[in-house]
């Protein structure tokens, strides 16, 4: 059965400089309420290589807290949508969330990457003519479902660590 499945609020601060964007989190996650909350998904081990700090081990709010250290926001292309499961590849009815007005809030921001193919889509297409003004990454998604594995995905992920100094 499909339900309507809501996204988080932003990580975000006036500092940041590279604001990466997931889809719509998955039911793991939407039940502890927090992002990337699976354990076989690699997004914490991933984003450790782009900012030079290993955070997956530290608790939920000192890894959000270490990312806007490193100056990286984060949130989701889909504000909300209907979806049976967690595989963005039922996501239907998508209300997405107004990235390009988030954007424009955030004086520092250069870059905006896309954790995943389904980020890139809806979230390159949010953005319309504002995506000009930002570096956009289309990133190996860390789903445990985008198999091609950790190694193969984070050259890609540590290739961030230069839009953030």
């Amino acid at each position: 059965m499909s339900m309507r499945k809501q996204s988080f609020p932003p990580v975000i601060d006036a500092h940041v400089r590279l604001l990466v964007l997931g889809s719509l989190p998955g039911d793991r996650s939407l039940a502890a309420g927090r992002y990337y909350a699976h354990p076989q998904n690699q997004f914490w081990q991933l984003i450790s290589a782009a900012i030079d700090r290993d955070i997956a081990a530290l608790s939920y709010p000192d890894r959000l807290a270490a990312l806007l250290a490193a100056h990286v926001g984060l949130w989701d292309v889909v504000a909300s949508a209907t979806r049976s499961g967690s595989t963005d590849a039922a996501i239907r009815d998508v209300e997405g969330h107004d990235i390009a007005a988030l954007a424009a809030g955030l004086p520092n921001l250069r870059t905006i990457a896309f954790n995943g193919a389904t980020a890139f889509r809806h979230g390159s297409r949010a953005l319309g003519a504002d995506a000009a003004r930002y570096t956009l990454v289309a990133l190996p998604s860390s789903s445990p479902l985008h198999t091609v594995g950790l190694a193969a995905k984070r050259p890609a992920w540590a290739a961030l660590h230069a839009h953030i100094d």
